[in-house]
């Protein structure tokens, strides 16, 4: 998997098809809609939230709240985003994320398109389940999972596609059959074994840092993605912030967790992962793509960064069925 670390903001983002050279530019507005704290409505005939949404959607953008979050992608691909983590999603991957964890998936899509139904999200509140596991002793072993939902967790294999079933029919249950459903979906996570599941973020985000940090790093993720192919300056992103670069990179990293220049290496190369499974691009205009002008430079740092080079990547994703590219012709020349 592909990973960097980054907080980020959006509405709705578009894709240029067929243009290796801007897939990343994310075709002009990319990023719209301030990082918020969505607001869980509550419902008091029920104890959990569970619902469906498209994509772009209002509340399809970067948030955070206290309530605990299931969320299962149906359809589309695209890069989900939590806590400092960033990697590639795609139809039946299956996340957990904690209170108060930011997050965020998003779709690459062609210009005017909308996916509807793209994902399934179950949301509960930690302190009511608190509450719950006190008059049901036998739930007290979900507390190790919920400790990890802390840094969001990312389900795989029948571990994923069990709880994606159960996720789905929780919405057609009520009364005490929901109930059951999420305990059965609660038990079936707590008992992925090692392979079906991993922990995301490094630790959960930070954004007690003075001043609102989210516009910060909303006005320099502006300019990245528009620049993602050329070479992003700090001293640009302070600027556009109206900061020195000192108090910039200050607050940036507390508000995402890594380095302006961290994040700007994580995402090209997640792009690059993208583009080496979706595409018959070659290696040399993928680099080209995603800002690396020196191709012997990309495959070192891609090297570093997965322990294989580009054209080992788009192999192995290829034996392992997860690449829409079937051809064998681009190499690292």
């Amino acid at each position: 998997m592909c990973f960097a670390i980054v907080a980020i903001r959006t509405e709705e983002r578009m894709h240029r098809m067929g243009k290796p050279s801007q897939l990343d530019a994310l075709a002009g507005n990319v990023i719209k809609a301030l990082p918020f704290r969505e607001v869980i409505p509550r419902d008091p005939g029920a104890s959990f939230r569970w619902r469906t949404h498209d994509y772009p959607d209002p509340l399809a953008r970067w948030n955070r709240h206290p309530e605990v979050e299931i969320h299962l992608i149906r359809r589309s691909t695209g890069r989900y985003i939590i806590g400092d983590a960033i990697g590639p999603f795609g139809p039946g991957q299956l996340f957990l994320v904690g209170s108060n964890l930011p997050h965020d998936w998003i779709s690459d899509l062609r210009p005017g398109e909308h996916i509807e139904g793209r994902d399934v999200v179950l949301q509960f509140d930690p302190v009511w389940f608190g509450r719950f596991r006190e008059v049901v002793p036998e739930l007290g072993d979900i507390s190790g999972l919920l400790a990890r939902s802390d840094r969001g967790v990312e389900f795989r294999g029948d571990t994923a596609r069990t709880g994606g079933r159960l996720l789905e029919e929780i919405g057609s249950q009520s009364g005490a059959s929901a109930i059951a459903g999420f305990i059965s979906l609660l038990a079936t996570l707590n008992g992925a074994p090692p392979g079906d599941s991993r922990t995301l973020s490094s630790r959960p985000v930070d954004h007690a840092v003075g001043a609102d940090p989210s516009d910060v790093v909303a006005s320099a993720l502006d300019y990245i993605f528009a620049n993602l192919d050329s070479e992003p300056r700090l001293s640009v992103a302070a600027g556009i912030a109206n900061m020195s670069e000192s108090a910039f990179s200050r607050y940036f990293k507390n508000a995402s967790g890594q380095t302006f220049s961290g994040m700007v290496k994580g995402l090209r190369l997640t792009q690059a992962c993208r583009l080496l499974e979706q595409t018959d691009a070659t290696v040399a205009q993928i680099a080209q793509s995603v800002g690396y002008s020196n191709l012997s430079n990309f495959n070192r740092r891609f090297r570093d960064e997965y322990s294989m080079t580009p054209s080992e990547y788009r192999r192995t994703r290829m034996r392992a069925g997860l690449s829409a590219f079937k051809s064998e012709a681009a190499t690292d020349d």
